[in-house]
């Protein structure tokens, strides 16, 4: 049995736990060889930054919440674009992604301006975004010291 999951928008007093939530996880998966996370990226998504995307009107973030906590963020700018897609490695492939993208999608859809969603994904993501219907739009790119894959997926 599945615990119960909430989906529900960001608030500026989840910005801590948003935040630790993202270190934890770039730490655990995106980490260079020698455990470290580009200094741009942590500053990123410092709680400040988190707060800004939160009080800027281009941003939807959402968060999903389970009984032990706060279990993935999801962060879409300008009905569009994946600026923040992190889900807690607890609760991996236990549906909580596919919750906050299937209300993401639907919120940035529902403005009726959506024709496509962009991300610039970890390689890490690339299968996750696969199962959601994203398609690789390039080759991999690096910006200092982390690699992307560009994706695509077109809104019909």
């Amino acid at each position: 049995m599945q615990a119960q999951l909430t989906v529900r928008p960001a608030m500026f007093a989840d910005v801590e736990q948003i935040s630790a939530l993202i270190h934890r996880v770039l730490r655990q998966f995106n980490a260079g060889a020698a455990g470290e996370v580009a200094e741009w990226l942590l500053r990123s998504t410092a709680p400040s930054s988190i707060a800004d995307c939160l009080g800027d009107a281009r941003f939807n973030c959402l968060v999903a919440i389970m009984a032990d906590g706060l279990a993935g963020v999801v962060t879409i700018r300008d009905q569009r674009h994946v600026h923040h897609f992190f889900v807690d490695g607890a609760h991996h492939r236990c549906g909580v992604g596919s919750a906050l993208w299937q209300r993401a999608k639907s919120d940035a859809m529902a403005t009726g301006h959506c024709e496509e969603f962009v991300v610039r994904s970890s390689e890490f993501a690339v299968p996750v975004y696969e199962r959601f219907g994203f398609s690789v739009a390039g080759e991999r790119l690096e910006k200092g010291g982390v690699t992307f894959v560009p994706m695509v997926l077109v809104v019909n």
